[in-house]
């Protein structure tokens, strides 16, 4: 894979020290890793021809371990988020064989290791729909353990051997930023609102305390219940000593 950038020449990075990576690498579907790779477009209803194929093999074979089932289909996911974007080649032969995109001889080289087979399965299974879900939308991807200072590199994954990324523009991180600020502020902003929010308490009631005047009147509404005996009589004293004028004992 290539990185392109806007008024600088195209340079080669996926296949730096490619020749010492593949050459070492045994393939056997009992060493693919054991990552789940099952995200799948319903839409791929699209009938491959062999050479298609041959040619997603072929991005899979020279621009991955081929022991790592992982980074065959995020090659092949690459490829197919290429094909369905305007900015590239609409077939995959068109996007795999596009100039200073992929490795060197990526269309005519031999693919001779023992491998193949699981390659071609990789293939196959990227072709009836199976995509990397970490890969999402991202088309560009370099050779792991390289860095670079563009700011609109945005890495998703890590797999195979490479490196896969997303462009994204000045005005795309700027929304992201944006975003991440405002999940990230979310929480405390609740909080906030709960501390302000003013405690619910239930309202006091208030118990009028209507002074009645004790006069004859009144001391038949105050026997109007059975009360004790007792107390009716102290309450009987109370009004006749009212009545006379004594201070009450």
């Amino acid at each position: 894979m290539y990185l392109k950038f806007p008024g600088r020449r195209a340079r080669p990075l996926a296949v730096i020290g490619l020749s010492l990576t593949l050459g070492a690498c045994t393939q056997s579907a009992d060493i693919f890793d054991s990552v789940t790779t099952s995200s799948i477009d319903r839409k791929a209803n699209v009938a491959y021809s062999a050479s298609e194929r041959e040619c997603m093999a072929r991005a899979m074979f020279f621009e991955s371990i081929r022991s790592s089932r992982e980074g065959l289909v995020a090659v092949g996911t690459v490829v197919m988020n290429r094909v369905n974007s305007p900015e590239f080649p609409n077939t995959v032969c068109g996007v795999v064989g596009q100039k200073n995109q992929f490795a060197p001889g990526v269309m005519t080289r031999k693919m001779n290791a023992s491998g193949l087979p699981d390659v071609m399965a990789a293939a196959d299974a990227v072709l009836a729909g199976e995509r990397h879900p970490k890969v999402h939308t991202a088309k560009y991807f370099h050779q792991a353990g390289l860095t670079f200072p563009y700011p609109n590199m945005h890495y998703v994954l890590e797999a195979g051997g490479n490196a896969f990324y997303e462009r994204r523009s000045r005005r795309q991180r700027r929304e992201m930023a944006e975003q991440q600020q405002a999940v990230a502020a979310a929480p405390a902003q609740q909080q906030a609102v709960v501390a302000q929010a003013p405690t619910q308490q239930a309202p006091a009631v208030e118990v009028a305390q209507e002074i009645v005047p004790l006069t004859v009147e009144t001391s038949a509404a105050l026997l109007a219940f059975e009360v004790e005996q007792g107390k009716a009589d102290a309450i009987g004293a109370l009004i006749a000593s009212q009545r006379r004028g004594e201070a009450p004992r």
